[in-house]
């Protein structure tokens, strides 16, 4: 599984974004472990930065399992505005000198985005029995992912915490808020298929 979405020089990257065509998607610059940060920092692969944008993309993965295993798609519309929510996350952490915002603006989280999390969780939770106890990961294949996700999404979410120089503070809002989202949205999965949930 590719872990470095952004891993690919920055005018390649933005090439893709901008939807241009792209030929080649080696470039051999990472042939000896080192990768391009949007602002053209060369860093190792094994950068903090690196490492938390890599967790992103991996997240990003885990919806898009969540998506194919939803037989009925009836949450599909949110998960693929999440994951290009996501795709924007892992730009923003590969551009910590804010030099793709400018050209960019699809790359860019705000509390917009923040606010759009809440409002689903909010109606999302009218549709599910009040939680009254901890729950078990588990139920449907959409929720199982789901379930995952979450706690890829924490751990995102802690690597993000730690990165120097400190990011934007809306990201870590996001974060925050999609994690719980996940939750919410398992639920959500299991309880549309009919498939009670297991307590603890």
């Amino acid at each position: 599984m590719r872990t470095e979405p952004f891993a690919l020089s920055p005018d390649l990257v933005l090439n893709r974004i901008s939807y241009n065509p792209v030929v080649k998607l080696y470039t051999r610059t990472g042939d000896a472990g080192e990768t391009s940060l949007f602002d053209g920092t060369r860093v190792k692969k094994n950068d903090d930065r690196v490492d938390a944008y890599g967790i992103v993309d991996e997240l990003n993965a885990w919806i898009g399992l969540a998506r194919s295993a939803d037989p009925h798609g009836s949450l599909d519309d949110s998960l693929l505005e999440i994951q290009r929510d996501i795709f924007a996350l892992g730009a923003q952490l590969a551009d910590p000198a804010d030099k793709l915002a400018a050209r960019v603006t699809k790359a860019v989280l705000t509390d917009a985005d923040v606010n759009r999390l809440e409002r689903l969780i909010d109606q999302l939770e009218e549709e599910l029995p009040p939680l009254r106890r901890f729950i078990l990961a588990g139920g449907t294949p959409a929720g199982s992912a789901l379930h995952v996700a979450r706690t890829v999404c924490r751990r995102a979410e802690r690597r993000i915490v730690a990165l120097e120089p400190a990011v934007e503070p809306v990201l870590l809002r996001y974060v925050n808020r999609l994690s719980d989202l996940l939750f919410v949205l398992a639920r959500a999965a299991n309880h549309r298929a009919g498939v009670p949930e297991t307590e603890w």
